[in-house]
Parts: C-alpha cells; structure tokens; sequence
C-alpha cells in the first residue's frame, strides 16, 4: 500500500508540471499582455499612452523576459507560496484572493457534499424501486436537473424570491459582512446564504449521480449470485449491502475525480449571475484583462483539486474492491 501511495503521489507531481505548464501556454496564447489591453482600452477612451511608461512597467513587472524564464519564475514562486503579482489589482494574487479562496472552497465542497448526501438514498431507492411511482417521479426530476443549466437555476430562483417574498437571495452573506473581519455573525450570515447556491449548482451533478448509481445497481441486482442469495432466504436488506451495493460505488466512487472540477467550473458562471463573493467573478476578469498571475493561480488550483480527487477516488476505490490488485499483481 505504501509503494502503492509513494507512486501515486510522484505521478501527481509530475501531472501537476504538466499541468501548470499547459495553463501558463494557454493563457499565454492570445496576441500581447495585460498592458497591451490596458494601452488599447486607454486608446479607446480617448486618452494617450507614454510608450516608455508602458515599456517600463513591462520590464517591472517582467513581461520583456522569455516565456520559459516567466514560466520558471512563476513555477518556483508557487512552490514557495507566492502566487504572483495581479497587474489590474496592483497587488499580490494571495492579497487579492483574501476570502474569496476560502469561500470558494467551502461553496464546492459543501456542493459536493449535497451531491453524495441526496443522490445515494435516492439513486438507491430508484433501482430497488424500479418502474414505481417513485421511481418515475424521481426519474422526472432528474432529467429536470440535467436538462436545466446552473446559471438559468439561478435566474428563476432570484426571479421567485423577488417576486414571492420581496427578497433577494445574491451573495454569499450580508452586505455588511463583505468587507468585515470573520466573526461568530459573519459565519453564521455565510451558513445562512450557503443553501441556495449549493442548491443550484448542485442539481445538475445530483441528477446525474442518481442516474449513474441506478444503472449500475440495477446491472448488479440482476445477475445470477444475487438471484442465488435471494433463493436461499437471504433478507433483502442484507443482500443488498454485502455485494451488490458495493459492487455498483465503484463508478461513483470514481466519480470523485471529475465531481471536484466539475463542480468549481460550473459555479463560475452561477458566482457571476448570483453575486457570490468567490473566485468565480474574479477569474472571469483575469482571463478577459489577461492577468496571467491570478489567471493562472486560479486554474493551478482547478488543477490541483482535480489530481487530488482522482488520488481519493483511486485509493478509496482500492479499498472498496478487493479485485482491485493495488501492487500491480495478475490475478491467478
């Protein structure tokens, strides 16, 4: 198990390299920089641009060096904790990020934890259920949430709130808590605000873990040595628990990997339509003003969620299913 860890965690590693360095190209890609696009927009405005001034500051800020000798740069500073420098903000990326981060973070994991907390049950009631009234209704709802995209989600839910209740249910907390140091009543307005968009970004990945789980125990549930256990008087509850259960978490297990990145990209675009005081909004910004520090610093972190969630998903998955051969072995 341990070799089994040790090698894992070098593949990370080495994923993450390729990663960064697949992020830095990209971003790196469209015609000219941040001051490019700052010099054209001031252009735009009617207001005249000092070539030298521009000149300088790309030398400040090292965009006159080569594309590897940048990427190096960036790479080492990462390692040490430093994010880089935001030109649009003028600050460092970790000042500008402060509690977006933070509130990023628990949003998608809070989602995350909808997801699995709603779609078991139900996923598992649908197959052992199969063709009831429940089932359908489940069924229905399902296609709903996969047929409806966040962001529209969003909208409706925003809509109904203002029209039915005089109330809006944007941001993450009070307007009076934005800016404000974290206290006992900053949390608790956060916990208060969470629901909504853990509820809307959540539907979609919800729907389609309870569709994926059904498939696969239905598939289990028909095949012969459950047919032989229910011949032999075994009681439904516990011949549903010792194989077949089991067998049908491996896909959604599996599912880790891709759950986590899914989840964080598709709350950017409901972060903007909603408000909410994380990354979302933020990277939207930096992609468009080509600020490819906290550009890049935010796709870095989709990166490392994403590797992460594979590693969980691979290691629980190893645990789960004993045919699973950790070290490699064939099996006899």
């Amino acid at each position: 198990m341990l070799n089994y860890l040790a090698r894992r965690l070098f593949t990370m590693i080495l994923t993450l390299l390729a990663v960064s360095a697949l992020i830095f190209i990209i971003i790196q890609l469209p015609p000219g920089d941040y001051l490019s696009s700052m010099m054209a927009e001031l252009q735009a405005q009617g207001e005249t641009v000092a070539g030298d001034k521009i000149e300088y500051l790309r030398h400040q800020y090292g965009l006159d060096r080569p594309m590897i000798e940048q990427y190096g740069l960036w790479i080492l500073g990462l390692v040490r904790g430093d994010f880089g420098y935001s030109f649009e903000y003028n600050r460092p990326v970790a000042e500008v990020v402060g509690d977006r981060l933070f509130l990023t973070v628990l949003l998608n994991f809070a989602t995350v934890l909808f997801i699995y907390a709603v779609s078991f049950p139900i996923g598992i009631y649908s197959a052992t259920h199969q063709y009831s009234w429940g089932d359908h209704g489940l069924t229905f709802l399902g296609l709903i949430g996969l047929a409806t995209p966040n962001f529209l989600l969003a909208l409706i839910l925003m809509y109904l709130a203002n029209v039915l209740f005089g109330t809006s249910i944007g941001t993450l907390m009070d307007e009076r808590y934005i800016n404000a140091p974290w206290s006992i009543d900053k949390a608790l307005s956060v916990l208060a605000h969470l629901w909504v968009p853990v509820l809307v970004i959540g539907t979609s990945g919800t729907a389609g873990m309870i569709r994926r789980l059904r498939a696969n125990l239905l598939d289990e549930l028909q095949k012969q040595y459950v047919v032989t256990g229910r011949a032999k008087g075994l009681s439904p509850s516990r011949l549903l628990t010792k194989y077949p259960l089991r067998m049908a978490l491996n896909p959604f297990i599996a599912d880790i990997g891709t759950l986590l990145p899914n989840v964080v990209s598709g709350s950017v675009i409901v972060s903007a339509v909603m408000s909410l005081q994380t990354t979302g909004p933020m990277l939207l910004r930096a992609l468009q003003s080509q600020d490819m520090y906290l550009a890049g610093s935010f796709l870095m972190f989709l990166g490392v969620l994403t590797v992460i969630g594979m590693f969980v998903s691979d290691v629980l998955l190893a645990i789960l299913d004993p045919r699973i051969r950790i070290e490699g072995r064939s099996m006899r």
